[in-house]
């Protein structure tokens, strides 16, 4: 099975401003040669708003159809999570999995962060997501759901678990250990993808983003830095650390409730 290349990119979001976003990310584009799938942050249009009626997107936006496009024209998967109106009044973070063939897949947060009142202004998901790439197996999980071990455990279903986030400042220590811990945990590779800067209600982000091996190894670590960064994860490697370390086969059986 072939390898596979991952491009991250943190950066400041502009808050409430889907154009302007879109075209911070277009440039960070041109920057990249080749990848088979570029990861972007939580609300990654927008900034982390408890505001979904100000900003919200439709399948119909001009963001999820600038997703798609860009998708097509690198070749590659792109992901991110955005805010989604389903109706009158319900909204989802939803990380949208956009695909170079021109359709996509998506994962609705299950977890919303109650100290944020997300729960109050969102509708959780209750489906786990993965998703497949050129062999390759991809959990979807958007920010708080890191917290959550049981929601995030490998039931031999998954290769990658992708986290994307606006995780803000105070608790990065939280963030920087809980990847490390589900890489090692659920012997996977792991990718959190993060943002930096202010955004216009006071919250300070002090990235993070990683690509962590499936022994809890940065291979890749932006820290508090504006970055792009692609790499590229080894199939071989983690099916023979896999063989080598069996821990699965000693996992305890669960099923979780919706």
């Amino acid at each position: 099975m072939s390898n596979l290349s991952v491009t991250v990119i943190q950066d400041v979001l502009h808050w409430h401003n889907p154009a302007g976003n879109r075209a911070m990310y277009d440039a960070h584009f041109d920057s990249i040669d080749e990848t088979d799938l570029i990861v972007l942050p939580e609300m990654f249009s927008t900034g982390f708003s408890m505001y979904p009626r100000d900003c919200f997107e439709t399948i119909e936006s001009e963001t999820v159809s600038w997703m798609l496009e860009t998708a097509s024209r690198k070749s590659a998967v792109v992901t991110g999570s955005l805010i989604m109106k389903l109706g009158e009044a319900r909204f989802v973070n939803r990380m949208l999995w956009a695909k170079p063939e021109g359709e996509f897949e998506y994962y609705d947060k299950r977890h919303l962060f109650r100290y944020g009142k997300e729960h109050i202004n969102f509708t959780a998901g209750d489906e786990r997501v993965v998703v497949e790439l050129n062999g390759w197996r991809f959990a979807l999980f958007v920010c708080y759901d890191l917290r959550f071990p049981v929601w995030s455990r490998n039931r031999d279903d998954y290769d990658v678990a992708i986290y994307v986030a606006n995780w803000p400042n105070p608790r990065q220590f939280a963030w920087d250990s809980l990847l490390v811990a589900r890489a090692i945990e659920n012997l996977s590779y792991v990718v959190g993808v993060n943002r930096i800067g202010e955004d216009d209600i006071g919250n300070s982000f002090s990235g993070g983003t990683a690509v962590l091996d499936f022994m809890g190894k940065a291979l890749v670590d932006c820290k508090d830095k504006q970055m792009i960064a692609t790499q590229t994860l080894d199939m071989q490697a983690l099916n023979d650390f896999r063989q080598h370390f069996p821990a699965k086969l000693d996992a305890d059986e669960f099923e979780i409730k919706k």
